[in-house]
């Protein structure tokens, strides 16, 4: 009873505090949707806009000199003179947002950028929470064999088993052992990748899969895996397929097809996660700054906005964990069976395989 005390009594200073004057025209909705969901070279401080957590910034400038400073330099100052090189990061234009050069005609040269942005700290950040993750399971079944672990680590357990027994086994079936380092990584990795954008504090907040490079590269190592350890007969089904002789020869439909097909699965693999988490956060974000978009409309209006929006934020937030397991599990499946396909053996491989086991 008295958490549902202190639950309400928040809510409700929650309501009050957003109740205050507000004028809409102090901020821009645009601007600050895609401030959250796009990159940086600093990581906003929460409810405060006007300071980050700064990061370093590594640049080479046009006569091939390398530079490091922290971005807390660019945010303080409008132009930042590193030596006899000044710096800046423009607001409008075709670099904006991206750290550039000031030439001495007043020209703007964009550098070559290897800065630690909020996106890459944040793959840091995740590569380190699986790692803390997914180790302890490891020393645990090294410690005391098959015995069933416990908490958080036999949680864990549960989670792999599940994605193991579900997925990659029925699907590669004796190339599961195989495939599975790597399928597991990618899920697991995805999931938490997922989990900490859902958070609104360092070291969360950062939209990594609502980023299309970022799911670009997962799916692309995808493609690697599933084309560099193909079969015979899966490259012999996209170069002489099981069809008519007219489809594939003397015009090579069925082959342009195939290939086609090849290069259709990691872009579908890209889009699909992209897609569906940027919607997510968006949503969010949006649903969030209705309550100061209708500050204008008087206290009655938003009050009743605020909690409306509030009620469906948080719906939303609760939906979005179950959203970001679902896409760590679509992506893994999608995966897995890629590869599988790949992995079909032909009635040679198959008597060849049967010969050897005879033997």
């Amino acid at each position: 009873m008295n958490h549902l005390k202190a639950i309400a009594t928040l809510f409700l200073l929650l309501v009050s505090a957003s109740a205050m004057p507000v004028k809409a025209a102090d901020f821009d909705p645009k601007e600050i949707i895609f401030e959250h969901l796009g990159d940086g070279y600093g990581w906003e401080v929460p409810f405060d806009h006007h300071h980050r957590i700064p990061l370093p910034v590594i640049v080479c400038d046009q006569s091939g000199d390398w530079h490091c400073f922290s971005s807390a330099r660019l945010d303080h100052h409008a132009v930042y003179a590193d030596g006899d090189v000044a710096w800046h990061v423009p607001t409008e234009g075709d670099n904006k947002g991206k750290v550039v050069q000031i030439l001495a005609d007043g020209s703007e040269y964009r550098p070559l950028d290897l800065s630690i942005t909020k996106n890459v700290m944040a793959l840091f950040i995740t590569v380190l929470v699986v790692l803390a993750v997914c180790l302890p399971v490891a020393r645990w079944h090294k410690r005391h064999g098959f015995k069933a672990p416990r908490r958080f680590v036999g949680a864990v357990e549960s989670l792999i088993d599940f994605i193991y027994t579900g997925v990659i086994k029925p699907t590669l079936g004796q190339d599961a052992r195989r495939f599975a380092p790597f399928l597991l990584t990618i899920f697991m990795f995805i999931f938490v990748m997922n989990l900490m954008g859902l958070m609104v504090i360092f070291p969360g907040g950062a939209n990594l899969t609502g980023n299309i490079a970022v799911t670009l590269v997962l799916a692309l190592l995808t493609f690697f895996v599933t084309n560099l350890f193909g079969r015979k007969h899966y490259w012999k089904e996209i170069f002489w397929p099981d069809v008519p002789l007219w489809l594939k020869c003397p015009i090579p439909i069925m082959q342009v097809i195939e290939i086609f097909g090849v290069f259709t699965k990691p872009a579908s693999l890209t889009v699909r996660l992209f897609a569906n988490m940027m919607g997510g956060h968006m949503i969010v974000i949006v649903l969030t700054l209705i309550i100061f978009i209708l500050a204008d409309f008087g206290a009655a209006v938003l009050g009743a906005t605020t909690v409306v929006s509030l009620l469906f934020s948080i719906f939303m937030l609760v939906l979005d964990v179950l959203v970001s397991f679902i896409q760590a599990f679509v992506f893994t499946m999608l995966s897995t069976t890629f590869i599988a396909m790949a992995q079909e053996r032909g009635h040679d491989e198959h008597h060849s395989e049967s010969t050897t086991l005879a033997k």
